[in-house]
């Protein structure tokens, strides 16, 4: 598929989606996110695919805020539906693809970039990263689950803090506060990225799909995260990958998992 707003290639099972738009900073527009939902749907369903990075192109920006001047003039039926179609469409169906959604953070991220970032399974940084939800000097605020999924990961105070004062954040400090799994020189983030890829990937992917949805079940509203983990563990035992785990480890071998 081609694509005006990113690329997206895959190599050793690995799919990697870079925003590709320098001169915007690679800000969100609508454009871009239904791109980047289209590519994701792709790497979903490409069996080849194991795992998926998300970076932006250049060095100053991973995503540095959605593209204002797209919704300057909304009202507040239009507002709500930009939120609630955005999260759909992206922020929400990351969060829940089967697959690992690894965010590549290589600047600045703020706003919609962050929420992106957010809605990854987990996050690296480049030592200049800068993360923030700037949305209140704009008289708005976070609408793609920054207000959610930031108080998850940095608890309540951190996130009310950061939210309110519509401050940015240094990359040891994201660490510090558990936001991004680790921070390293731009030059190595990538390579670090597929590094943690490749451990990945010796592992049962279809374990890992059902690890996502236990994990993510903890988070959602009414439902009870130990009962959907007592589900997901029971699923694991009728799938081939647990019968060549099982075998491979009392064989004292190296598992071939066949991901199904």
């Amino acid at each position: 598929m081609t694509y005006k707003n990113i690329l997206s290639t895959h190599q050793n099972s690995i799919t990697t989606i870079t925003i590709n738009r320098p001169k915007k900073l690679n800000a969100l527009n609508r454009e871009t996110i239904q791109e980047l939902h289209n590519a994701l749907e792709i790497a979903e369903l490409d069996k080849r695919t194991k795992v998926i990075i998300i970076t932006g192109s250049g060095e100053k920006a991973f995503v540095a805020g959605a593209d204002i001047s797209e919704f300057a003039d909304f009202d507040v039926t239009e507002g709500t539906k930009l939120a609630a179609k955005g999260q759909a469409l992206l922020f929400d169906f990351i969060e829940n693809l089967s697959k690992p959604v690894i965010a590549a953070i290589n600047g600045f991220a703020l706003g919609g970039g962050l929420e992106l970032a957010l809605a990854c399974h987990f996050r690296l940084a480049s030592d200049n990263a800068k993360m923030g939800l700037p949305e209140v000097s704009l008289g708005v605020i976070p609408g793609y689950g920054g207000t959610q999924r930031l108080p998850q990961l940095i608890g309540k105070g951190r996130a009310m803090e950061l939210i309110m004062s519509a401050s940015m954040i240094d990359a040891t400090t994201a660490e510090e506060y558990g936001l991004v799994n680790h921070v390293v020189y731009q030059e190595e983030l990538i390579p670090l990225c597929q590094k943690i890829a490749a451990k990945i990937l010796r592992n049962s992917s279809v374990a890992i799909s059902s690890a996502i949805k236990a994990i993510n079940a903890n988070f959602n509203d009414g439902i009870n995260g130990f009962e959907i983990e007592i589900k997901e563990f029971g699923n694991c035992f009728g799938t081939a990958d647990f019968e060549e785990g099982t075998t491979a480890f009392l064989e004292k071998r190296k598992a071939n998992f066949p991901g199904e």
